[in-house]
Parts: C-alpha cells; structure tokens; sequence
C-alpha cells in the first residue's frame, strides 16, 4: 500500500512526500477496497467534513497511513456537512477541485451556512471555518492521473444541488456519489426534482462495482439507488397528482410521498421541504 495512491472518503488523494502530523486524533476509518479508505460519522462525511476540527481528525486519519502530500480535495458539492472540513487541508500543494458551479454556490450561500451552523453547533466549532473554493473545476468530466490510479471525475446538471460532482476510483470500481446518492437518510432536494430523476437513470449506467454514499452505509452498485428512485417517483407523482387537482402548495407539503414515511430516517424534517420544491417545478410544467 506504501507505493500506490490512496483515497479516503474525504476524497483526498496522497502524494510523496512528508507534511506535520496533525495534532487531532485520528477518525475510525475502513478500507472498503484497496487504497480506498472510507469515515462514518454522525452524519456519513464523504468529503472534508462538518467542521474544522472534523478536518483534522480526518487529516489525522490519513497521518496515521502515510506521509505523502495530500495533492487533491474534492468537494462533492457545496453543503456545509461536506465542506466545513477544508480548511484542515489547505497546504502548500494542495488543490481544491469541484463541480464549476461550485465557487458561485460557495459564494452565494457560505456565509448563509456558517451563520446558519453557528446557531446549531456553536462559536467553537464554527469560528474556525473559512469557505474554500476549488480553483480545478470540472465541466463535463476531469481524469485525475494519480500513477497506479485513475480517478474519473464527473459534473452533472442540476440534481440534488446545482454543484453535484461525483469520483469513480476506476481501479477498484469504487463510486463516490456525494448527496446524489441516499440511503436509510431521506433524500434532500435542493436543486430539481426532474433533474434528480434524470440524473439517477444516468448514474446507474456507471461501471462501479460499490457506491460511498453522501448520506448511508458503503453499498452494491447499482441497487443501491432503488429506495432513492422510488421516493422520488413518488414524490413527483403525487405533486403532479395534485397540481392536476389544483391543490395549493401546502398540500404538497402536508400529503406528498406521505407513503414514504416510514421507510427513512428524518423523513419529517426534509419531505415537506422537498415536496414544495417539487411542487413549485412543477407546477410550470
């Protein structure tokens, strides 16, 4: 393993040669494939984590297997549960990648999402975090030469966010999905719901043999989007049901994918959320 790029879960890729041992304690991480080291967390972090001191227990993590330079960080897209963590990273050498709509997305909403932070998880975890951006932006799709190993990277139109980026490990048949895959967690919509559709039909034709989920356990590739699909079919079809009804929105939020509750986590505090995004698309068709 010495001789041949790693990746974690915070999609970080290892170089050559030594930078300082973080001062965190290590993150409990697992090696789902070979080189491929995944954290489960609170909230299952795929990419640098909620806040800074997450970061670093994750930069800590890595410490533990190799010295080498981190030479990328990847951000699946631009919400703060993915995002919070960079800071940690940022090092001489070190490149930050995302979708091309990521440095808007950052910059409109991060100080929403710092501000917004703060009052759940406080000053102390908050005050540390800056907002980076990627500088290496991937329109369509970026392959990332690592020596023994290829990573290709992809864009995709407006889905789960506007900025949803996903990491094939080409070598192990390792998918890195981002919030464009859920599992047990109900899905979150902060982009488009026909788009979301569309995307998924899209992502099942990828050659992964496994998927690292945003939000859920490391699962087979692609029955793994089963669930997701059927919640969002759902969703669609029961807002069409009562555009065509001329029902008002906050039918939407109180009876749409209803049928759906008990079979995610949090399924109260996103499926209102999410059916009056879809009722408000929609609703134009």
């Amino acid at each position: 393993m010495a001789h041949c790029p790693l990746i974690f879960a915070a999609f970080v890729m290892l170089g050559t040669s030594t930078l300082a041992q973080a001062q965190q304690p290590a993150l409990p991480v697992s090696e789902i494939a070979p080189g491929v080291f995944v954290h489960d967390g609170q909230v299952a972090v795929i990419d640098t984590g909620g806040s800074v001191r997450e970061g670093e227990r994750l930069l800590a993590a890595i410490r533990a297997r190799t010295d080498r330079p981190i030479r990328y960080v990847i951000n699946t897209h631009g919400h703060p549960d993915h995002v919070f963590g960079n800071v940690a990273f940022v090092a001489d050498g070190t490149v930050f990648v995302g979708h091309k709509n990521l440095p808007r997305a950052l910059a409109t909403r991060g100080q929403f999402y710092i501000d917004a932070f703060r009052r759940i998880m406080g000053d102390e975890l908050i005050d540390p975090v800056r907002i980076v951006a990627p500088t290496l932006l991937v329109d369509g799709t970026l392959k990332l030469d690592l020596g023994s190993r290829t990573l290709l990277l992809r864009a995709w139109p407006t889905a789960h966010s506007d900025s949803d980026l996903t990491v094939l490990d080409e070598q192990t048949g390792t998918l890195f999905a981002g919030d464009l895959v859920f599992l047990t967690h109900v899905p979150v919509m902060d982009g488009s719901i026909r788009g979301y559709l569309a995307v998924i039909d899209e992502l099942a034709t990828l050659p992964a043999q496994r998927v690292v989920p945003g939000h859920g356990a490391v699962s087979a590739w692609p029955d793994a989007l089963a669930d997701e699909r059927r919640y969002l079919q759902t969703l669609a079809s029961d807002v069409r049901a009562l555009v065509a009804g001329g029902k008002p929105i906050t039918a939407a939020a109180n009876n749409a994918a209803a049928s759906e509750r008990s079979r995610w986590q949090l399924f109260d505090d996103y499926n209102a959320r999410n059916a009056t995004a879809a009722f408000s698309e929609i609703e134009w068709e």
